[in-house]
């Protein structure tokens, strides 16, 4: 045996191929099995979860100085460490990006040099000139998405008049009106609700000419106007319609013609409240939860009102805090996390370990099934509007989010359970079975699934002036309902059932023409058409099927010359670029998984990735997913929202692996024993 690499790092491997192969002996995918799932269960909670760091842009950070010096509260060393954390991302033509080494954004550029002037710096800072240079050449603030625009207008820094209308009326809609609130995405619901109020009440912080930004607007602060155009090709269609309406309502705030503001903002208030119990906050993520504060001070709360309190303390438990630095950036930060995800990391840790041999009543399979059972959702939520007579089941992402359960997680809980042996049988049963009656409850028309909502896909509702951030609505997706199809298999659901084969036609019709599959909630097309593959496998769809076999192919053909396979978030602007980044462990774990669930076991693709994946495993058991030269910020291969906002699971490098590697191990053995 020779060393692989000279890498400290890296583990010993050998240096020749078995049998004229390029692939490794199953020794060693054994050994390295064997260290990540000590590395996994090291991770493990005391009380039974796992929850690794969800990483995401600086804007989070922008955002926490925003709001704190709107409410005149906060800490100020975490604000400075704040600082920190923004600078170490920007690039170097002066602005920021959604995602490691993606274009700089113009939203994250003017909110970036907002905290910094909120924080004391000086527009002639090194820092901030190149910031301003690049945001003047990109269009100024005017440039700036709508939310951006509406948190200036609450600094005093951009006009009422020139931002998208979002009054609190919104929410006096009945249900069965076809404009009402619950026929938005659930995030975009949480997220615009409480914007409501603030718009409403229209909040003002005076700010000193130094911490103004008057300068980044091209041609002047008078120049900034309604940026809004009307399609000329469709005078009668829904965007002229909603900006008409737009133009209405600010009419109607000029002339203060609001007959029904008051019960409104009554009924907003309310709604909001009702969402605080039972959560970690207002629907358990950060933009929502900001807005809340927000809200809750135009509503006359007090910092010291019991409602403040909590919501503010839920808002900072989203921070990670680094006072002295980190190893590998000794710089002092502090960041903030979009939400955190304990039955995400929880559900695919279990699922990862069980599959890779944990036995089913290993006491630490069985805390974590406990804890993930206590977790149930036995709340009517939102989903519940469009479904009153379904009983609840499944589960949320977070701590707590009882009006926010999602099928995805839910599926994934169910696949972790499944790994469980547990003591107190006949409650795992109930709890799955309620679970699946909600699942299949919630399958929208055409077959597929969605997250949080069932036939959330009225399309018209991104024509609204305030829906630029490209999330308005919640359609059903392959990636969950390929996650789904994997789920059911394993609860013995079969193509006999036609709800089962209506979701198997739905995504065999969704399939891209290269035979790839599109990822909504993972980078991206790796993600979307993996998923899909182990879910056609898991109901038995034979492997030689064109559809499989071109996704296989397709799969093979985007691999790296290094063995391993990559797609940054770049693909979501550009799907020429599909398939195509730098080699990652989680999205080399997505395809191997791919390729094995496509009936590829034995070709050099599969090996490559395999030898890529164990001779890139540190001592530790784990891999780096670190993307080079940018301060140790990890890869994003989590996606939020296509194109707006985009996530670094750091446990995703831990369990998918371990997965990968236990899947190829399996698939050999079958192998050896057939032969």
């Amino acid at each position: 045996m020779g060393t692989f690499s000279s890498n400290p790092k890296i583990v010993n491997m050998p240096t020749q191929p078995r049998f004229g192969r390029i692939d490794l002996g199953l020794e060693h995918v054994v050994e390295g099995m064997e260290r990540a799932k000590d590395r996994l269960l090291s991770l493990q909670h005391p009380d039974g979860y796992w929850c690794g760091e969800l990483e995401a842009d600086s804007m989070l950070e922008s955002d926490y100085i925003f709001v704190h010096t709107l409410l005149g509260t906060g800490d100020r060393g975490r604000m400075e460490r704040a600082v920190n954390e923004i600078l170490r991302h920007q690039n170097q033509d002066g602005g920021w990006s959604i995602h490691p080494n993606g274009p700089s954004n113009i939203s994250l550029g003017v909110k970036a040099y907002l905290g910094l002037k909120l924080m004391g710096w000086s527009a002639d800072h090194p820092v901030l000139v190149k910031a301003r240079e690049w945001i003047l050449a990109n269009g100024g603030v005017t440039e700036v998405n709508t939310f951006t625009k509406i948190y200036l207008c609450f600094m005093g820094q951009y006009e009422y008049d020139a931002v998208p209308a979002v009054p609190p009326e919104l929410v006096l809609f009945p249900k069965w009106w076809y404009f009402n609130i619950y026929e938005i995405s659930a995030w975009s619901r949480a997220i615009v609700v409480p914007l409501s109020i603030a718009y409403a009440k229209k909040p003002f912080k005076k700010l000193t000419k130094e911490q103004g930004i008057d300068e980044l607007f091209v041609g002047g602060r008078e120049n900034a106007h309604l940026h809004l155009k009307w399609d000329k090709k469709k005078i009668i269609g829904w965007r002229n319609i909603f900006l008409a309406a737009d133009r209405i309502a600010h009419w109607a705030e000029r002339v203060h013609i609001r007959p029904l503001r008051k019960m409104a903002l009554k009924k907003a208030e309310r709604w909001m409240l009702e969402r605080f119990e039972k959560s970690d906050g207002l629907g358990a993520i950060y933009p929502a939860m900001l807005n809340a504060l927000i809200a809750l001070a135009c509503l006359g709360y007090t910092p010291d009102d019991p409602q403040f309190i909590r919501a503010m303390d839920e808002f900072e438990k989203l921070g990670i805090d680094n006072p002295e630095g980190e190893p590998d950036y000794p710089t002092p930060t502090f960041r903030m996390q979009p939400c955190s995800s304990p039955v995400w990391d929880t559900a695919q840790a279990v699922y990862a370990l069980g599959e890779a041999g944990l036995a089913k009543d290993d006491p630490r399979m069985v805390k974590a099934a406990d804890w993930l059972m206590s977790k149930e959702v036995r709340t009517k939520g939102d989903w519940s509007k469009t479904l009153p007579n379904v009983q609840p089941g499944g589960w949320y992402f977070e701590f707590n989010n009882e009006f926010y359960p999602d099928v995805d997680d839910s599926a994934q809980v169910l696949l972790a359970l499944n790994c469980v042996s547990h003591p107190r049988e006949r409650n795992q049963i109930d709890v799955s079975q309620r679970a699946l009656d909600w699942i299949f409850a919630m399958q929208c028309k055409n077959g597929g699934w969605a997250s949080f909502d069932k036939d959330n896909t009225k399309m018209i509702f991104e024509y609204i002036p305030f829906a630029d951030h490209n999330a308005m609505l919640d359609p059903p997706t392959v990636d969950i309902t390929g996650r789904i199809l994997e789920m059911l298999a394993n609860y013995g659901y079969t193509r006999r059932d036609k709800r089962v084969e209506k979701a198997i036609q739905f995504v065999l019709k969704e399939q891209e023409p290269d035979g790839s599959w599109f990822g909504r909630w993972g980078v991206n097309y790796l993600y979307g058409t993996f998923l899909v593959l182990r879910g056609l496998e898991a109901m038995g769809i034979w492997n030689h099927e064109p559809a499989i076999q071109q996704a296989a192919e397709w799969i093979r053909m985007v691999q790296n010359a290094d063995g391993g396979w990559g797609e940054t978030c770049a693909s979501y602007d550009d799907p020429a670029l599909r398939g195509i980044g730098p080699s990652t462990p989680s999205q080399t774990a997505w395809a191997v998984l791919g390729l094995l669930a496509a009936g590829d076991t034995r070709s050099d693709s599969v090996a490559k990735g395999i030898r890529w994946l164990v001779t890139k495993q540190m001592d530790n058991g784990s891999w780096d997913e670190a993307a080079a030269g940018r301060n140790n910020e990890a890869v994003y291969t989590g996606t939020g929202f296509p194109r707006v906002f985009y996530l670094a699971y750091h446990l995703y490098r831990d369990y998918f692996p371990l997965l990968a590697l236990t899947t190829y191990k399996r698939a050999m053995e079958k192998e050896a024993a057939a032969a």
